[in-house]
């Protein structure tokens, strides 16, 4: 492409694309008098824009509203955005299940589907997984592949830009694994991989505990705690994609691993799973006093993680999430405890959106991109028709 140039027709015909296309997205159907007031465009510039915006599929008339009549007994013409145009994947690919929604070009979700895996499934097992899933969710929902514009990807582990698992000991065979490369063959269109903690924090900002607040961190509260941290509302990833794996704190030495701090018997917890850690937390309700200590235990641990990164971001909110959220006692002790560790205890809600936030997440990190294409004016506006 040619050096543009502040007088570029080329470059002004997209900027104005871009102001009328979003106009459009977020006002509903309009007419161009409604589009002239809110752009601040000429009628002849709204008219041209429009029919260019039609003819990329992306724009369409819309029906006049009731009772809408102009003098000569003809309705204004009013237009749409056509969120109907694309459609955008979010995707959880987690240590026991994979979760995928399906959501239109505004973001609104049109189906989800979720599928249990085993643990120990091996990497082209799990990816097989999701492609069914995927499969399984666009037929219901009769959606075609081919409309798919972006797809959103969260899951453990250390994830660098390029979508590869630099580091992920969660789940087998994940270490090293061109996650997103695998996942373009199947779905021909942008796929964006994520860290689930990270996705979750994203999810949480746009409509879970979050709104309203642009300093967050968001603890994937489990057997090996991981956080995704907004700041300024803006993901906070870190040099190489590390920030926020508060479970490694144990590898310095200043704590036991996890099957020996939730253990009952003075023998390490096996097998360490969700159902053994939650048989343990329903006995220390019940009373049984080395099933409160091992509790206690997992509790400070928890605390003096979260409290390692508050200390350092400051954030305004702190969203507690993953499966730990779920079980009593956790809420409370990391208020208490924040309390006296930090000079500015900040607020500790749970999450709003629970077992999804980490697919919703990666859904919003799927419109982030397909909005960032439609609303560039660097390059031409993509058709969608």
């Amino acid at each position: 492409m040619g050096r543009l140039t502040g007088g570029d027709p080329s470059l002004l015909r997209r900027i104005n694309s871009a102001v009328v296309l979003y106009a459009l997205r977020d006002g509903g159907s309009a007419r161009l008098t409604d589009l002239v007031q809110s752009t601040g465009l000429s009628r002849p510039t709204i008219e041209g824009v429009v029919e260019g915006l039609i003819e990329t599929g992306l724009v369409a008339e819309a029906p006049a509203e009731q009772g809408e009549t102009r003098r000569q007994g003809r309705p204004a013409r009013r237009f749409r955005f056509r969120a109907e145009a694309g459609h955008l994947l979010g995707v959880e690919i987690g240590s026991h299940r994979v979760a995928v929604l399906l959501s239109d070009l505004r973001g609104r979700v049109l189906g989800s589907s979720v599928r249990d895996v085993t643990e120990e499934a091996p990497a082209d097992e799990r990816l097989e997984r999701v492609r069914t899933v995927v499969a399984d969710l666009l037929r219901r929902t009769g959606i075609a592949r081919t409309s798919l514009r972006a797809v959103g990807v969260g899951t453990p582990g250390i994830v660098g830009a390029d979508g590869q698992v630099r580091l992920g000991t969660a789940l087998p065979g994940w270490t090293g694994l061109p996650l997103g490369e695998r996942l373009r063959r199947s779905f021909r269109c942008p796929v964006l991989v994520e860290n689930d903690a990270n996705a979750a924090v994203v999810a949480e900002h746009w409509k879970g505990a979050g709104v309203g607040s642009d300093d967050i961190v968001f603890v994937l509260a489990g057997l090996s705690p991981g956080a995704g941290s907004l700041i300024a509302g803006r993901l906070h990833r870190g040099y190489g994609g590390a920030a926020g794996e508060i479970g490694a704190l144990h590898l310095l030495g200043r704590e036991a691993m996890p099957e020996q701090v939730l253990s009952t018997t003075g023998t390490p917890l096996h097998p360490l799973d969700e159902e053994a850690v939650a048989r343990v937390f329903a006995r220390a309700r019940e009373g049984d006093g080395r099933a409160r200590e091992a509790v206690d235990r997992f509790l400070q641990r928890l605390v003096h993680d979260v409290a390692a990164l508050v200390l350092a971001l400051d954030p305004e909110l702190v969203v507690v999430g993953g499966w730990a959220a779920g079980l009593d006692g956790v809420l409370e002790p990391l208020r208490v405890e924040l309390s006296r560790y930090c000079l500015r205890p900040p607020r500790v809600e749970l999450s709003g959106l629970g077992e999804a936030a980490v697919a919703t997440g990666a859904l919003r990190l799927a419109l982030d991109h397909v909005e960032e294409e439609l609303f560039a004016v660097e390059g031409t506006v993509t058709s969608y028709s």
